[in-house]
């Protein structure tokens, strides 16, 4: 699953990948393959026929494209797996850069979309009337997909955020699934003084896509973009709130540094040395796939508020699909992309590879939430995972530079991690480097 790559970045990347911030792209508007922008140039596109260009990294992919082919006979996809997001946003860069050598259509995770957006890399895909799709989606990937007042892909999949957790740990100790984040402290302490082997969960303080969430689930919106105006404000009452949670945990050592996704990772989840991780819709795969000991012991809860009040999460990852204006036939990568994912061919062989969905219909089926998962000891865990889904907050946006600030992330929050200190502090020189950064860059920055 794709899911390994999510929030991280290749620091070595961050100096081609970013420098393309207000520089104008230099591509090669091409030919439309069926006449002007129109939903009729897509079809016409779709029936004439060509050659395509996709790059991803979702297992699904080469499944999705043959049941394509098949259908548009006329069409032959050209299909390369980048295997890796980091790697991937690299590769796109230096042909973006470079001026050739783009693929038609690409992957693209949510956060990675503004930096792409602002310098002209993507096609507005309004005019091919991709508005119509709207209702086709959850309210927060199709907001993560429109901005500046366009259409910039279609979502793929998405990733709301629940609490994963070790029922085995939780029950073996009488202690009950935490509703709050203060039940979720008073959780880490019993747990940890019970076992101090044992950690409430693992975060060793270098994931940027962990930290941005827990802050958008706090109800931060730290960074705001109007045109080249951006507003950086890691002190918001939000992004404060988190902090000062996350430093209850960190300061009394109830937090877990095992590296994320290594082997010791995995068998610390099958164990119960991690008793829990508020994480992403699409961990159960990740599971079943990588922690099968762990069978039987796990379940899902909502997300603990701050407030004990009606349940509210954030995205954590995800992932569209766009068109690049690089492409010489924006209307037939246009036809794919629309099959892609907002056509239910293409979208039951996505979820039959494990994904989690970000179209409605799916979301709401009978048979996807009566799903009874054996993994999670027969929980019908989609019903949890798409309350999950409805209870995204909106709002929330990235940088435009997202890339770069990941890649920092742990040169400034995650020292406060390691010294223990006041991830305040953290956040605070997070955004003194953000707005440095920003400013050089040619945008106007503000806290």
């Amino acid at each position: 699953m794709k899911t390994r790559n999510i929030g991280r970045v290749a620091a070595g990347a961050t100096a081609l990948l970013l420098g393309v911030s207000l520089v104008a792209c230099s591509a090669d508007s091409g030919d439309n393959g069926g006449g002007d922008a129109s939903a009729d140039s897509i079809e016409a596109a779709l029936e004439k026929g060509g050659e395509i260009t996709y790059w991803t990294w979702t297992p699904s992919a080469e499944a999705q494209v043959a049941a394509f082919e098949e259908a548009y006979p006329n069409v032959t996809v050209k299909l390369v797996d980048t295997a890796a997001a980091a790697d991937h946003n690299l590769k796109l860069q230096n042909a973006i850069t470079a001026g050739s050598g783009a693929p038609d259509v690409a992957q693209l995770e949510y956060q990675s979309l503004p930096q792409f957006v602002l310098p002209g890399a993507l096609v507005d895909l309004t005019e091919y009337g991709f508005a119509e799709h709207e209702s086709l989606y959850t309210a927060s990937t199709w907001g993560a997909v429109t901005t500046d007042d366009g259409i910039w892909g279609l979502p793929q999949d998405s990733g709301p955020m629940a609490l994963f957790y070790n029922t085995e740990v939780f029950e073996g100790l009488g202690i009950e699934v935490p509703t709050t984040w203060d039940e979720y402290i008073a959780a880490g302490e019993a747990i940890h003084a019970a076992d101090p082997t044992k950690y409430i969960t693992n975060d060793p303080g270098g994931d940027a896509g962990f930290g941005t969430s827990m802050i958008w689930q706090a109800g931060g919106r730290p960074f705001q973009t109007e045109g080249e105006t951006v507003t950086v404000n890691l002190q918001d009452e939000g992004s404060k709130k988190w902090a000062d949670t996350w430093n209850t945990l960190l300061q009394n050592d109830l937090l877990g540094a095992i590296p994320g996704w290594s082997d010791e990772w995995f068998q610390a989840l099958s164990d119960g040395t991690i008793a829990s991780l508020p994480i992403g819709a699409w961990m159960p795969g990740v599971l079943e796939s990588s922690a099968p000991d762990g069978a039987g012991k796990w379940r899902v809860a909502p997300m603990p508020t701050y407030d004990g009040g009606e349940p509210t999460t954030a995205e954590n990852g995800g992932s569209s699909q766009v068109v690049l204006e690089q492409s010489k036939n924006k209307a037939l990568a246009a036809g794919f992309l629309q099959w892609l994912n907002a056509g239910q061919d293409s979208i039951d062989v996505f979820l039959a590879s494990g994904g989690f969905p970000a179209t409605v219909a799916d979301l709401e089926s009978d048979e996807f939430l009566n799903y009874e998962s054996e993994y999670f000891g027969g929980q019908k865990i989609n019903e949890v995972l798409v309350d999950a889904a409805n209870s995204v907050s909106t709002g929330w946006e990235y940088l435009p530079w997202q890339a770069y600030a990941n890649s920092i992330y742990s040169d400034t929050v995650g020292q406060s991690y390691l010294n223990k200190g006041d991830i305040n502090e953290g956040l605070a020189e997070w955004q003194a480097q953000n707005i440095k950064y920003g400013s050089e860059q040619g945008f106007t920055v503000s806290e």
